[in-house]
């Protein structure tokens, strides 16, 4: 029965954010992800390289839609896909098979390690991933994976971010660095 009476509560939603704020959100992310899809299909790519990998498109939701999250500092994005990048490398050259084990220590690993380095940014556990599940072109990069497409995307998407949050009325980012 108590449960059911702090749930009552439970049912309201959220405040919707204003108009300027979707627009921000909707711009800024539009922007960043296709810099970074350009930049993959003209630069990365031809090079026989990657720039693009999926937990982009959750760290820009951090960045453009959430700015004031302390999961969306650049101390976090940067240092929260280098270090999942490094484990996620590290754990599939170790333990390759079973894939899901690796990929499950993978990301546990860079969530205990984000934690302990204030680092903990959701997208990383996904960069972790990716590193181990990722196909053979991702796997081929090894250690360079932590550079590119981890930290070149990440900084992609931090100068797209720190540009397109300073144009909105109203916002700051970031909301401290280190």
């Amino acid at each position: 029965m108590e449960f059911f009476a702090k749930m009552r509560g439970a049912g309201k939603s959220p405040p919707r954010v204003r108009k300027t704020e979707i627009v921000s959100s909707f711009l800024g992310s539009l922007a960043g992800m296709a810099l970074l899809g350009w930049l993959h299909a003209n630069v990365a790519d031809p090079a026989d390289q990657v720039l693009l990998i999926g937990s982009f498109a959750a760290s820009a939701v951090l960045l453009f839609a959430a700015p004031k999250s302390p999961l969306a500092q650049p101390r976090n994005l940067l240092g929260g896909h280098a270090l999942s990048a490094v484990i996620g490398v590290s754990v599939r050259l170790a333990l390759p098979e079973p894939l899901w084990l690796s990929a499950a220590l993978a990301v546990a690993t860079a969530i205990a390690v984000m934690h302990m380095t204030k680092t903990l940014h959701p997208p990383g556990g996904a960069t972790a991933f990716i590193a181990v599940t990722g196909g053979p072109k991702l796997t081929a990069l090894g250690y360079l994976y932590v550079v590119s497409p981890a930290l070149a995307g990440a900084l992609i998407l931090l100068c797209v971010a720190l540009a397109t949050n300073a144009l909105t009325p109203g916002r700051r980012y970031p909301e401290y660095w280190w």
